[in-house]
């Protein structure tokens, strides 16, 4: 579950209603089947992330803000969250790790954003060897064409682009 964060929700307005009902339920799935759900969350406090920094015009996510926050809607007591200063969930992470480690061969991706962070996430995690699941309407970003040129690239050589209902 990538960066289903109060920012992006509150100041960017790509969270909506629909996606955090899908979500859930994909999370209710994880439990009900007893998959292991992990959240990633995004900040721009490391020195990793200046790059980033400045290609969005020096607006900064701070760690411990009310923006880096994950969204109340999910609860996400007692779960697994990785704090990632860069687009890959994988990148500086631990994530491959413990993906190995618990023997993980199928990656499920939701969240935002469809075309920065969740892509290359798909990728990175395609290109480690796992079979990616991209779930296409609980993924959002900032407008339908760039969520769409997401959705094909991924279909056309990274992930399986799927429903939450089909899932």
């Amino acid at each position: 579950v990538i960066e289903m964060q109060e920012t992006f929700r509150s100041d960017a307005q790509m969270i909506s209603d629909k996606q955090i009902s899908n979500v859930q339920s994909l999370i209710d799935f994880a439990n009900l089947k007893k998959i292991k759900t992990i959240y990633v969350r995004h900040n721009d406090s490391s020195d990793t992330s200046q790059h980033m920094i400045d290609w969005w015009g020096g607006d900064k996510l701070e760690k411990g803000s009310a923006g880096w926050q994950i969204i109340p809607e999910l609860d996400t007591t007692n779960q697994l969250i990785i704090d990632k200063s860069q687009y890959s969930a994988f990148c500086g992470t631990d994530l491959d790790q413990i993906l190995k480690s618990n023997h993980i061969t199928d990656v499920i991706i939701c969240g935002v954003m469809t075309n920065c962070c969740c892509e290359t996430a798909a990728r990175d995690a395609f290109m480690r060897g796992y079979n990616v699941f991209f779930v296409n309407d609980a993924t959002g970003t900032i407008n339908k064409e760039l969520h769409m040129a997401a959705i094909k690239n991924l279909a056309f050589g990274f992930a399986q682009v799927i429903n939450t209902q089909d899932l």
